[in-house]
């Protein structure tokens, strides 16, 4: 009960305290917001994750700008999976507009076809892993000096709300989800709370997107007519995150960083960022990130 009522207090907020992203003012509210973290890595490798999604094209969107403002190099790159969302009239749509913008996306083929997905009970746990290995090879092949690399990833603030949730109902009220052990997957999920992440060899994970709601997130792709993949995963039931995605959506709700974040390090022992520092790279990318 004192999770729960921590819940209400702590976690929901009001309209009125919710971050407004309106077309003229999100690049300028976000870029003061985060300023100094990019002055700090501006001669850093920026390598960007791009899902052609959402949150991923509002993200580079972002960077895409700081990078023309503070000049920093951007390197862009998706992995085309599952195969059936991205069909060759959407990838080309989104690629011409970003190369148009100046930005080139480097789009990797994971497999022919979604077979790997279709036959298991945990198509999302396997479609992962299947990422991770093919960001490990990419990254392996890239990266000329880890201190200097700058991994951009597009986790949004109902993300880490559906975590919180998720660590609720598996560890707290009920068991852990199909396919995962309760502390591994709260060691996976707890370190995407974080803006900023520094790992053993030195390079960071940085989520730039992580305070904002994926209401207001959409909105402004809207209005700045940024093109984004609109073909659902026919997966994605399997992910809780999108299912209480739909019900953050339907239920017009809202959420403010600080207080999640507090809710989580108070009632569900958020995992310190030290909890992170002695993993090595191979083991991060391939079984944490």
């Amino acid at each position: 009960m004192r999770n729960l009522q921590a819940l209400r207090e702590n976690f929901i907020t009001e309209a009125d305290r919710e971050i407004r992203m309106t077309s003229c003012k999100a690049y300028q509210s976000w870029k003061e917001s985060q300023i100094k973290t990019l002055e700090d890595l501006r001669n850093k490798q920026f390598f960007m994750l791009f899902s052609g999604g959402k949150d991923s094209s509002l993200a580079l969107d972002f960077m895409l700008k700081a990078s023309k403002e503070l000049r920093f190099e951007l390197e862009v790159h998706a992995g085309i999976f599952p195969v059936h969302r991205y069909p060759d009239e959407e990838m080309e749509k989104i690629g011409s507009y970003w190369e148009r913008r100046g930005v080139t996306v480097n789009w990797h083929k994971l497999a022919d076809t979604d077979s790997k997905i279709e036959n298991t009970d945990t198509p999302c746990i396997v479609c992962q892993e299947l990422r991770k290995e093919v960001l490990n090879i990419v990254l392996s092949k890239l990266v000329k000096d880890w201190k200097d690399l700058i991994i951009v990833t597009s986790y949004s603030l109902w993300d880490i709300v559906s975590y919180s949730l998720e660590e609720i109902l598996s560890e707290k009220l009920g068991s852990s989800p199909k396919g995962h052990s309760g502390s591994d997957r709260f060691l996976t999920t707890a370190q995407r709370f974080y803006p900023l992440l520094e790992m053993k060899e030195g390079f960071k994970i940085y989520r730039p997107l992580i305070r904002y709601n994926s209401n207001n997130i959409l909105e402004v792709l809207k209005s700045l007519k940024i093109p984004f993949i609109t073909r659902e995963c026919k997966f994605e039931t399997s992910r809780p995150k999108r299912i209480l995605e739909k019900y953050y959506q339907n239920m017009g709700m809202v959420f403010d960083y600080e207080r999640v974040f507090r809710f989580a390090r108070e009632c569900l022992d958020l995992p310190g960022t030290e909890s992170y520092d002695n993993f090595d790279r191979e083991k991060y990318l391939l079984k944490v990130f």
